[in-house]
């Protein structure tokens, strides 16, 4: 048991930091890091096994990680031809696409290299798989907790709901995305007053953009008014640009109405953890909500929410990779 140790460890830091606060990147790490180490201490155990059962614990061990990545590109290429025949040909909607191309171009790449019979050549194969080990491993803690944070449920009253906007159709029209968001916290409000509690407002966050010809947060409103929501109900913020305008705009909009207010902010499911941490930076006082978004939608819209996660904490992501990088020259000139 002695090799749960660290796992154990792991864990009851990451409860604690959970406990902090639930919107902190770090928190994603150490989850990241205690299922390693749980995979560690059961390897472990598989000398104690049967023959059979250790030979297959092996096979797995070993096969999952290839089977699972190509069965990943596989996937992606595949949801890339879907979303580039729903949604178009922009650079966005092509980021599955890219990442399933990506993983068989880097498998190929590491392959050629590691079958040079060189040792550099084999050096610089290793370099390349760590740094893509590194990748891999923070995309899956983004992942990993991103699913765990989208199971936060409301508790306790609030005083708003926060629905953070995004681009309009035609410049006027609600897209089917924001549609998504306004009914989600439509259902938090109705859910709110069904039990008692206080009706929390309906806050809309959203300004003009250059090709829009009103406002996010009016064009929010009406499709609340016109769904039944009470005018009285809905409070509009019109000023932002950016999810970070949006949430530190609407936290003014808040605090001056009520110090210890308190707070549901509701985007698409997608985009709900990264939406979080924004929140916290902006001393926004709740948690974040994700609405339901299409299946065929979610694996590139998720792939963009980790780039500009792993952007946001470039400093330490680019020195460890960079670190890798030049270790790996070293060590592949020194072969």
């Amino acid at each position: 048991m002695i090799a749960f140790v660290p796992a154990a460890v792991l864990l009851v830091l990451f409860l604690v930091s959970v406990r902090a606060d639930r919107r902190r990147f770090r928190n994603a790490v150490l989850l990241g890091l205690t299922l390693i180490c749980a995979s560690l201490g059961v390897l472990f155990l598989i000398p104690a096994l049967p023959g059979p059962l250790a030979v297959a614990a092996w096979a797995l061990v070993l096969l999952i990680p290839g089977l699972g990545t190509l069965a990943l590109g596989c996937f992606l290429v595949g949801n890339g031809l879907t979303m580039i025949r729903r949604e178009g040909r922009s650079p966005t909607n092509l980021l599955s696409f890219a990442a399933g191309i990506g993983i068989f171009a880097l498998t190929a790449l590491v392959l050629t290299l590691a079958g040079q019979g060189s040792r550099a050549m084999d050096t610089l194969a290793a370099g390349l798989v760590l740094v893509v080990g590194y990748v891999s491993f923070i995309f899956v803690c983004f992942l990993a907790y991103a699913f765990l944070y989208g199971r936060i449920r409301v508790r306790g009253d609030v005083d708003y709901v926060v629905v953070l906007g995004s681009g309009l159709i035609g410049g006027d029209r609600v897209p089917p995305l924001l549609a998504s968001r306004l009914a989600k916290g439509r259902q938090i409000q109705d859910v709110q007053a069904a039990r008692g509690g206080r009706v929390p407002l309906l806050l809309a966050s959203g300004g003009r953009g250059s090709d829009e010809q009103l406002s996010e947060a009016r064009a929010m409103a009406d499709w609340l008014i016109a769904s039944g929501v009470p005018r009285e109900q809905i409070v509009l913020e019109d000023r932002s640009r950016t999810t970070r305008e949006n949430l530190e705009f609407s936290h003014a909009i808040m605090e001056a109405a009520d110090p210890d207010y308190r707070c549901v902010v509701v985007t698409n499911n997608f985009h709900a953890f990264r939406a979080a941490m924004t929140a916290r930076r902006a001393g926004v006082n709740g948690q974040v909500l994700g609405s339901a978004t299409a299946r065929y939608f979610w694996p590139s819209a998720t792939i963009r929410e980790f780039v500009a996660v792993f952007w946001e904490h470039r400093a330490v992501n680019l020195t460890v990779c960079g670190a890798i990088a030049v270790l790996t020259v070293v060590a592949a000139l020194a072969a």
